[in-house]
């Protein structure tokens, strides 16, 4: 039997059942690194206040370095008696070196042991979230200025709306992907205090000192309340929030390009490389990789939704409920930044087909709200210019036609007695409706050419 460090109260060892259903070390070894770097700042603090001496301090640290290679390697055995990862790292420092070892668990309990190990896990998992983002929003960047001169049917409904700078349409997703950032780093700002240090729940009257441990392991502050600490994970919480909403974001991008490589759509060309076939039919070429990154973000709302339940209605202090709050997190982080990384890759390998896009650009009357504000700019009740313009595509219709300015001037006369037939036709097709909009953030091409700058220049800066 291994030898349990809160066995002293107990007579019997524990069921073999039991140690099966409590274990967690078969996904909290994940926080090994993240549990030695927080186990050396906290015994170079016991030996700065005078709890350890020098000597005692070195061999723990020597100790702990050698424990987390042989983690790295492969090497170190995981049994279930020893529970959880603290567990086994201080057990393999206790066969190390006896009661020295012992002395690692001064002052600070698994309760807020645990809770710093998470912040760290979490807190470089948001660092490669947010350098993922980033790296798709250059990709996005880079298909912007290659797709630069491309016009597009914008949608609402998924009915043609109005026509887009395909420029635009690819910023849209660079904005998306900084407010995704914006989330990660707010939440890594919320979660940056130290929970080491609270002990169980009350704190400790050992004499500690907290801020340089904080400052050893880069936190901006200490935990101010010992009883919010074991119990609280609303940084988790955050964590979930923002990399489900990334994982929404993606997953109506990956919606978009399904249809557009469809043959009905057409306007997507996607390499074989990032493509899979069918078993049974051999023409197919499938997007199996965007279709499992829209499928994937099912996993990710899940665990927040199992998180949020997880949590709620828990009294204080820690209750061990909290042992599963590792695995949504684990799973939401990895499952992300592959969707990520594919994103990324697809982004900078499509093609976005002009001609395909180009033989029908004109149909759908996508110039219908342009040529209604030239009629607002003659003086016309912007509800009356839509009911005009409404009946101009109607005679479209009904006489077969497919463009606004396929129609007859004797309809426009019709519509439209009172006004110049050219000025309206000066709006009419999608160059010219693109090229009228002149409001900030449009899709008017000196707002996306500066928009677009102004994106190349942010994300070439080291610190953005």
């Amino acid at each position: 039997m291994t030898a349990k460090p809160w066995g002293g109260r107990f007579d019997a060892a524990t069921d073999r059942r039991v140690e099966r259903f409590t274990e967690s070390i078969s996904f909290d070894h994940k926080l090994f690194e993240h549990d030695v770097r927080a186990s050396i700042a906290h015994v170079e603090m016991l030996a700065e206040v005078g709890l350890v001496g020098h000597d005692e301090c070195q061999q723990i640290v020597r100790a702990l370095i050698e424990i987390r290679a042989e983690i790295e390697r492969g090497d170190f055995p995981f049994v279930l008696e020893r529970e959880d990862i603290h567990m086994h790292i201080e057990a393999a420092l206790i066969e190390r070196l006896g009661d020295v070892g012992r002395k690692l668990h001064t002052a600070r309990s698994r309760n807020d042991q645990v809770a710093t190990d998470f912040k760290l896990w979490i807190r470089d998992g948001l660092d490669r979230i947010d350098a993922g983002l980033k790296a798709l929003q250059r990709a996005f960047v880079v298909a912007a200025e290659r797709h630069c001169n491309l016009i597009l049917p914008g949608y609402t409904h998924m009915q043609r709306a109005q026509p887009v700078l395909a420029a635009h349409y690819f910023l849209a997703y660079v904005e998306k992907s900084a407010r995704d950032r914006g989330r990660v780093a707010d939440c890594r700002k919320r979660l940056n205090s130290l929970p080491l240090g609270a002990a169980a729940l009350a704190g400790t009257s050992l004499p500690i000192d907290r801020d340089s441990v904080a400052r050893k392991l880069g936190f901006d502050s200490i935990a101010a309340n010992s009883l919010d600490v074991s119990s609280d994970r609303d940084f988790a919480v955050e964590a979930l929030f923002a990399l489900t909403m990334i994982a929404e974001h993606l997953s109506g991008w990956a919606e978009e390009w399904v249809l557009w490589s469809t043959k009905e759509f057409g306007f997507l060309a996607l390499p074989d490389s990032l493509c899979t076939g069918s078993s049974i039919m051999p023409q197919k070429k499938n997007p199996d990789v965007l279709e499992l990154i829209r499928g994937r973000s099912a996993r990710v709302v899940g665990s927040l939704t199992s998180f949020l339940v997880l949590i709620k209605g828990l009294p204080l202090a820690y209750n061990r409920d909290l042992q599963e709050d590792k695995l949504p997190v684990f799973d939401a982080f990895e499952t992300v930044e592959s969707c990520l990384e594919l994103a990324g890759v697809i982004v900078a390998a499509a093609t976005l087909r002009d001609d395909r896009v180009g033989e029908r650009i004109e149909e759908g009357f996508l110039d219908a709200t342009t040529l209604m504000e030239r009629l607002i700019l003659t003086g016309v009740p912007q509800r009356s210019a839509h009911e005009a313009v409404g009946r101009l595509v109607a005679a479209c219709e009904r006489l077969g036609l497919s463009k606004l300015v396929d129609l007859p001037d004797a309809e426009f006369a019709r519509t439209c007695p009172t006004l110049e037939i050219e000025t309206l036709r000066g709006v009419l097709g999608v160059a010219n409706s693109v090229g009228a909009f002149r409001s900030a953030g449009s899709t008017s091409p000196s707002e996306v050419a500066a928009q677009l700058e102004q994106w190349k220049r942010r994300l070439e800066s080291p610190t953005s």
